[in-house]
């Protein structure tokens, strides 16, 4: 009896210990139970950061980083930094916002309350303003420039008042520029965050300034016809392009902000090239080289060009020279660790003023684009100013010669002076004096001539043919009017051609 007496003695005194510990432990912890701190640390650790408590809670987030999954660790991550910057630690603090944004890229994150602590620390500063959207002068600036500039790249594009070669390749120069411009404006603003795939989205264009001047002068000043040697000029663009594929094109958009954020982690700028010194320097010797090249068609090939056109040749030049010299500064400027300032601006402004000049000839004088040579014609006076040179001319007249020979345009009956314009992809007014000038009659006499000519040919081999049906296949709608062409042609009628050819 007295052994059974001590047992529940025992169990008394074991159970009371039990209730005593866990009232003891509810009341240290402010009422949350102590058999919470087995079962879940995590709430442990947010219990701490609420209560400022931030070095308890630290170590328990840290062993919850262990078997978190994503949300969690986002979770602890963003209370990590928060504590540490609570306890002035900008370096650790800094350290798991990087862990942080290489989960779940929020970059406004930096604007909590929590890091004003922290906020005029250096290399904290630099991470805000670097990744946090913002709006400068500057940003606008560029931003407006490169609307204007791919609005002005499709208007000459379509422009049919310029030679088909001549604004394909002024147009292209145009959009790279606008291109670059509203890369830079992306990077000062730090959207390139927000939308990764413009991340370096103008670096692949980075060797086209130069041959695309080059070819675009060749071609006003000495009307050259673009061919596949000239393809050449461009593998340097190809080559680049690819490399630029593999390096980050070809990347996802979280891949991207890795790059760039493991960029800015090493101290870099995020926006720029990883071999930016070199391509700066391969870029200024391309600029360099083809700005030689330009020098000497303008020193040459331009004394046949009326005097606007020589001004326009001239500025154009005389900007591409200046961005030239002020790109080989800004690239000593890159090698020497310094990529700030007003020459980081520079080449921008020198660009966006090429395509704002560029915009304002496209309308204001538009011929300019295409060269035009002063040539005067005494037969006909009205085609002194017109925009055709020799060689263009000469090129318009084969394709004519082809389009009527060969693919016999003039059969369509409703064939008219904008019709052969566009196929020659050239204006009605180039149409009407390409045919003017080389044949020496008006565009109505030249469709007839063919029409003609080929009615002559069937009536001689097919000579049991109804004249009607001949007359609808050379491109007439009626009886009347292809015996009237006919008998001013031939001074005969078809009916009296026929018997002429029975007779003899």
């Amino acid at each position: 009896m007295r052994q059974v007496t001590n047992y529940i003695v025992l169990l008394f005194l074991l159970f009371n210990g039990i209730i005593g510990y866990g009232f003891t432990s509810t009341a240290i912890t402010g009422g949350i139970p102590a058999t919470v701190v087995f079962q879940d640390s995590l709430e442990w650790a947010d219990y701490y950061f609420n209560t400022h408590k931030f070095e308890q809670a630290i170590p328990l987030y840290e062993q919850s980083l262990v078997n978190g999954d994503k949300e969690q660790q986002i979770h602890v991550f963003k209370k990590l930094a928060l504590s540490q910057a609570a306890l002035n630690n900008p370096e650790s603090a800094l350290s798991n916002i990087y862990d942080y944004f290489e989960i779940d890229f929020h970059p406004t994150f930096l604007l909590h309350e929590g890091f004003d602590s922290i906020r005029e620390d250096t290399e904290f500063n630099k991470l805000s303003g670097t990744v946090v959207p913002k709006i400068t002068a500057w940003s606008v600036f560029y931003f407006f420039i490169s609307l204007v500039g791919f609005y002005i790249a499709l208007f000459l594009l379509v422009s049919k008042k310029i030679d088909k070669q001549s604004r394909i390749i002024i147009s292209i120069f145009i959009f790279i520029h606008s291109l670059f411009i509203l890369n830079i404006c992306v990077n000062q603003t730090n959207y390139v965050f927000q939308y990764p795939h413009t991340y370096l989205m103008s670096t692949w264009s980075s060797f086209m300034y130069g041959p695309l001047l080059f070819l675009y002068f060749r071609r006003v000043s000495k009307s050259h016809q673009f061919n596949n040697k000239d393809l050449l000029h461009f593998l340097p663009t190809v080559a680049l392009t690819l490399y630029m594929f593999f390096t980050v094109y070809a990347f996802t958009g979280s891949e991207k902000i890795l790059q760039m954020l493991s960029r800015l982690q090493e101290g870099l700028n995020p926006g720029d090239s990883t071999k930016l010194v070199l391509l700066v320097i391969l870029k200024a010797l391309s600029l360099a080289v083809y700005a030689y090249f330009v020098h000497r068609i303008l020193r040459t090939n331009n004394n046949g060009l009326p005097q606007k056109t020589r001004i326009w040749q001239k500025n154009m030049y005389v900007i591409h020279v200046s961005y030239v010299v002020v790109y080989i500064i800004y690239g000593l400027y890159i090698m020497a660790g310094k990529n700030t300032g007003i020459m980081f601006h520079a080449p921008i402004i020198l660009m966006s003023a090429m395509v704002l000049y560029v915009g304002y000839a496209a309308n204001v004088q538009p011929d300019v684009f295409s060269g035009c040579y002063a040539y005067t014609n005494r037969l006909f006076p009205k085609y002194v100013k017109s925009g055709l040179t020799h060689s263009l001319s000469n090129e318009l007249k084969e394709n004519l010669t082809d389009l009527f020979e060969n693919e016999k345009l003039y059969r369509h009956n409703d064939i008219n002076l904008d019709m052969v314009a566009e196929k020659l992809e050239t204006t009605r007014h180039n149409a009407s004096q390409l045919i003017n000038e080389h044949f020496n009659m008006s565009f109505h006499q030249f469709v007839n001539s063919y029409r003609i000519n080929e009615a002559v040919e069937l009536l001689k081999t097919e000579n049991e043919r109804n004249i009607i049906d001949i007359a609808y296949e050379v491109g007439y709608n009626n009886k009347v009017s292809f015996n009237k062409a006919f008998k001013k042609n031939t001074d005969l009628t078809p009916s009296q051609y026929l018997e002429l050819l029975k007779d003899g």
